[in-house]
Formats: C-alpha cells, structure tokens, sequence
C-alpha cells in the first residue's frame, strides 16, 4: 500500500530562496496541480530523475516546471514537459516552513 505522503531531501540551489539545498520537505501525492504549486516530478525526457520545482502551466499533457532561481535551474526549458508526483506542503527541517502556491 502506497501512502499518500512521503518526504524528500531538496538538491540543489534551482529552488532558492524558497527552498535551499539540504532542506527535507513533507510531499503530498498528487496527479495534478495548479499554477504556482511547488511540486515534485518528473520530467518524461529523464525518467527516474525527480526534481522540486514549481508549477508554471499545464502543457501537452502535462506540466511546465520552472525552478524559482533563474540561475541555477533546470527546468521545462531544458527538459521539456513532465509529470507531476506530488505538491510540496511544508518545509519541516531545518526549520518548518508553511509552503503557499506563489507566483507561476
């Protein structure tokens, strides 16, 4: 039986400020999401690779996901459409953070 929540270890500086490396987050399975969301997914070019990024727009299928630092991210640009396993609800390490959809 799968739960409907698990947790994740952020990588990476492409979620910055919102998340930052070494963050761990609590995940909430989900097949869709809204624009704004920050989710957890899976671009279709990259199987097996799961990334934290925001939701921009639904797109062919699926969901453009963009990370919030535009410097250091790869994102939908780069790999193109993906799909979405789960939106991101909370921050609960190093500090618990509350996670609000934001601007897409």
């Amino acid at each position: 039986m799968r739960l409907p929540w698990f947790t994740a270890l952020v990588h990476g500086p492409s979620m910055a400020p919102t998340l930052r490396h070494g963050d761990r987050i609590f995940v909430r399975r989900v097949g869709t999401a809204r624009p704004g969301d920050v989710v957890v997914g899976c671009f279709r070019s990259r199987p097996g690779l799961l990334v934290v990024k925001r939701v921009a727009r639904a797109e062919a299928g699926g969901w453009w996901l963009t990370g919030d630092n535009p410097f250091g991210s790869d994102d939908s640009e780069v790999y193109g459409p993906a799909d979405v396993i789960g939106r991101v609800t909370f921050r609960w390490w190093p500090q618990p953070v509350r996670l609000r959809r934001g601007a897409a």
